[in-house]
């Protein structure tokens, strides 16, 4: 591991901040001043994300703290293809955050209990789309398929996918049905899989 440097490097010439990029690369390269401005930098938004979905603030803290060992193992393979650091990391936590309702979902079901609401408003048959921002380099291939779909489908898919609401919750902010939300996010989903498939 190379020497811990006193501050993160290649600081933004137009701010005394350093860039998220600049201190993922640092971090990929083990300074660990770098990550810890990287998680002070963007602990509450991610944090927001984690606590939008989950509910528990317990829960979501577990996830923040799993998401940020993810970041930290996996900073060298982030590339800006993958879209811009916030919205890499935020789907490193979302997807953290749906596992961990999964889980829940299947001990309550093994219990005999409901799976409960917020996963059943989440899930959605087949891969997650934007699992694509992590996995692969096809960020500007999912960016395209999504200018396909209605401005509607779009926000909505972004509400629930980017940002973590569940379809109540957009629902409310849109001021529409629940099933008005649900069958736009299907259908863009859809569309999006079927752009996806063939271009």
């Amino acid at each position: 591991m190379p020497p811990m440097s006193p501050k993160p490097p290649n600081a933004d010439p137009a701010s005394d901040k350093p860039t998220l990029d600049s201190l993922l690369r640092a971090a990929a390269n083990g300074d660990r001043e770098a990550f810890r401005a990287l998680y002070e930098a963007t602990s509450a938004q991610l944090f927001a994300v984690a606590l939008r979905i989950l509910k528990r603030r317990a829960l979501a803290e577990e996830v923040l703290q799993d998401a940020y060992l993810r970041i930290w193992q996996r900073a060298g393979s982030y590339r800006r293809a993958y879209g811009a650091p916030m919205t890499w990391m935020v789907a490193i936590v979302r997807n953290g955050a749906i596992d961990v309702l999964r889980r829940r979902q299947d001990h309550a079901e093994r219990r005999g209990q409901d799976g409960g609401d917020e996963m059943a408003a989440l899930a959605d048959a087949g891969p997650d789309p934007f699992a694509l921002t992590v996995q692969s380099q096809a960020l500007a291939a999912l960016l395209a398929c999504l200018e396909r779909v209605s401005e509607k489908e779009r926000r909505c898919v972004l509400m629930a996918y980017y940002d973590g609401y569940t379809h109540s919750e957009i629902a409310g902010r849109m001021a529409e049905p629940v099933g008005t939300i649900k069958s736009r996010i299907h259908r863009a989903l859809a569309r999006i899989r079927d752009c996806l498939d063939h271009g």
